[in-house]
């Protein structure tokens, strides 16, 4: 098991040294580093913005990142970006079966696919939707994303994430972040892996903000970690994808690219165990909006309008009284795409959405409780009731989500998803 930090709030400045004496005291670039070591800066904002926004790492090691082949171009396989003009967005309810998951050699980078895109690289704003799928480490090949953070919510399987600031162990009921820019390998914990993955375009995801809830509650900053400095000094033939204005390149290197002895800085990779986030919920009546449940939020330019948000739907207990207690029929402003990391959704509990599969509720498409849902909430027995075994979660955008061809040809596209609301009948005129 790989060392942690914790992480103790996201503006705070975090350091750690593999080697004694590796970090430099005083100064960021002095004229010599110990050891020989190079010092590098590694920015994910610009230079200027404001202190308690700016993310920045200094990296001091044994080759600095310039020493590199040239970039040729790699076929995107399966990935997309925004924005996205290859399909039509239709206003339909939609739903997609878990995808299998490959029989042939695949690692992350190759099982990379894409279900969904919003906004625009280039712009900066918005997000990739994608699900992972692999049965192969990555051992020579390095990956480095150029166009966006990378949250990563596993599903099904282990990853061994080794990044430039070391190393993060990750399995389902976890989730990771991992810095736009930065250069990390994936190693699998078990044969094989499939998750989800949040490609996010905009500002840096940060926790969200609790309101009148107070200075407690959601997801507090002393649970998230940080690896500790953990270098690579290999030599060798191996490779770097990179991932730029929505294309994939790849580039020779003689040495593996994971060789930052020290490091000291903000923006660094980190972790959360999803079973930590302390659930906010009515003790009283009426079913709170979803976004008492977010996580991680990336403000957009307006207010209270997030460019995307991180939401879980975690085992918890439900006592509201004279209430519809699954969530009601609505239509949103915002674009709503789930999963389902384990167990059952309750507001969809007869088969259809499986761990691994995914919906999207795109801006004002009604979606709510399937028809049989609906009828036993209706008649329920509202007693404290414990939901165990369940965790689903959504990525919530101000942007209309854009599904890919793929997404609107794969056969794992359910075409009977509509079907789950046909049962609903007329009561027009009965007694409450």
């Amino acid at each position: 098991m790989s060392e942690l930090h914790y992480l103790h709030g996201f503006g705070n400045e975090f350091e750690s040294e593999a080697l004694a004496g590796a970090l430099p005291v005083g100064r960021f670039s002095p004229q010599r580093v110990q050891y020989g070591l190079y010092a590098e800066q590694f920015n994910t904002t610009a230079f200027t913005a404001p202190r308690a926004d700016n993310r920045r790492t200094w990296f001091y090691r044994i080759r600095p990142s310039v020493i590199q082949g040239r970039y040729r171009p790699l076929e995107n396989g399966l990935t997309r970006s925004a924005p996205l003009t290859e399909a039509v967005t239709p206003p339909d309810m939609l739903r997609w079966s878990p995808l299998p998951i490959p029989t042939e050699p695949t690692d992350f980078v190759a099982g990379l696919t894409t279900l969904a895109v919003n906004g625009s690289v280039p712009g900066q704003a918005g997000i990739g939707i994608h699900i992972y799928r692999a049965n192969q480490s990555m051992q020579e090949r390095f990956y480095l994303n150029a166009d966006g953070e990378m949250l990563l919510v596993p599903q099904a399987g282990g990853l061994r994430l080794h990044t430039e600031c070391g190393i993060l162990e990750l399995v389902p009921g976890e989730i990771a972040v991992i810095p736009r820019g930065m250069k990390w390998r994936v190693v699998l914990l078990n044969a094989t892996a499939r998750g989800y993955v949040c490609e996010n375009y905009g500002h840096p995801l940060i926790l969200a903000e609790r309101g009148p809830v107070g200075a407690n509650g959601y997801a507090n900053d002393r649970d998230f970690q940080t690896p500790v400095a953990a270098f690579e000094d290999r030599e060798g033939a191996f490779e770097l994808v990179t991932k730029f204005m929505g294309q994939n390149y790849v580039c020779d290197l003689s040495h593996s690219p994971l060789d930052v002895v020290a490091w000291t800085g903000n923006s660094v990779p980190y972790k959360y165990d999803l079973a930590r986030f302390n659930v906010m919920n009515t003790v009283s009546y009426d079913h709170p909006d979803p976004s008492i449940f977010t996580v991680l939020t990336s403000p957009s330019g307006q207010a209270g309008v997030a460019n995307v948000d991180f939401v879980i739907f975690p085992p918890r207990w439900m006592v509201a009284e004279a209430t519809f207690r699954p969530p009601w029929y609505h239509r949103n402003f915002m674009s709503e795409f789930m999963g389902l990391i384990l167990g059952v959704y309750d507001a969809k509990d007869s088969g259809g959405f499986d761990p691994g599969g995914a919906s999207l509720h795109n801006s004002f498409s009604p979606h709510g409780p399937e028809a049989a849902v609906f009828e036993k909430a209706s008649h329920a027995e509202l007693k404290p009731q414990r939901y165990e075994n369940t965790l689903a979660f959504m990525f919530e955008s101000r942007y209309v989500i854009q599904p890919t061809r793929f997404a609107l040809q794969t056969p794992a596209l359910q075409t009977d998803y509509m079907e789950c609301w046909a049962g609903l009948t007329k009561h027009f005129g009965e007694a409450a």
